[in-house]
């Protein structure tokens, strides 16, 4: 493995359940992700996908087969040091956004940073500095319930970010957005790819979002059925 993978997965396997109710939901992947690439990962209904983000984003184990993240065999790894590993290496973005309905976008962004025992004036300072790189610093003071769906999926985006991660991983970021919102929330991951170099991993179902990032992998029926460069 050099020294610029990011990611690399050897004979995954995931069974879902025991004897004839057992349902295999990957059969054998094999991936290598290199670092700061943005890639996509489609595929139907049932097709794996949504289990292999799944493994990807240490959120779940594999019944066999090996997963390395930057040379860290995550399989080998407990529950707590899998939390260890979401914590300080990646960042999460989700469909239904997840904010705290009464809560400021400034201190939805903070949260994250309130397991890592930063002071008050410390978390202000780098939730400011990540709600200004998704062009919300008039914001802060708004709860979720006066921001427009694209303005809640920024914060979600600089929640995602304010811990400076290496990888993000995407559940449908643009699912709950209209096509206008899609473009830009689109060009903002896109940004952050480029400028930042962030790794973006991001599950889709929608070719125009899936055409945005610079590689798309199709899943289906466990296995990965096409793996395409794009730009």
């Amino acid at each position: 493995m050099n020294a610029e993978t990011l990611i690399q997965l050897q004979g995954i396997t995931k069974r879902y359940g025991t004897g004839e109710a057992a349902f295999l939901a990957l059969c054998g992947v094999d991936l290598t992700i290199q670092r700061g690439e943005f890639v996509a990962i489609m595929g139907p209904s049932g097709s794996g996908k949504s289990t292999l983000m799944n493994l990807l984003g240490c959120l779940d184990t594999p019944t066999a087969g090996s997963y390395r993240f930057k040379g860290i065999e995550v399989e080998t790894l407990n529950k707590d040091q899998r939390s260890l590993l979401r914590r300080h290496a990646l960042g999460f973005i989700f469909q239904g956004f997840n904010l705290l309905a009464r809560t400021s976008a400034l201190e939805n962004v903070e949260l994250p940073l309130l397991y890592r025992g930063y002071s008050r004036k410390q978390r202000h300072e780098m939730a400011r500095e990540a709600l200004a790189q998704v062009s919300l610093s008039d914001k802060e003071r708004n709860t979720p319930a006066e921001l427009s769906g694209g303005q809640q999926q920024r914060v979600a985006i600089a929640r995602a970010i304010v811990t400076n991660p290496d990888t993000l991983f995407a559940d449908e970021p643009t699912g709950n957005l209209d096509s206008k919102t899609t473009v830009e929330i689109m060009a903002l991951l896109r940004k952050l790819n480029t400028d930042r170099g962030i790794s973006i991993i991001m599950v889709t179902h929608e070719d125009e979002v899936a055409a945005c990032t610079r590689r798309i992998i199709s899943v289906k029926d466990g296995l990965i059925s096409n793996d395409i460069i794009t730009r």
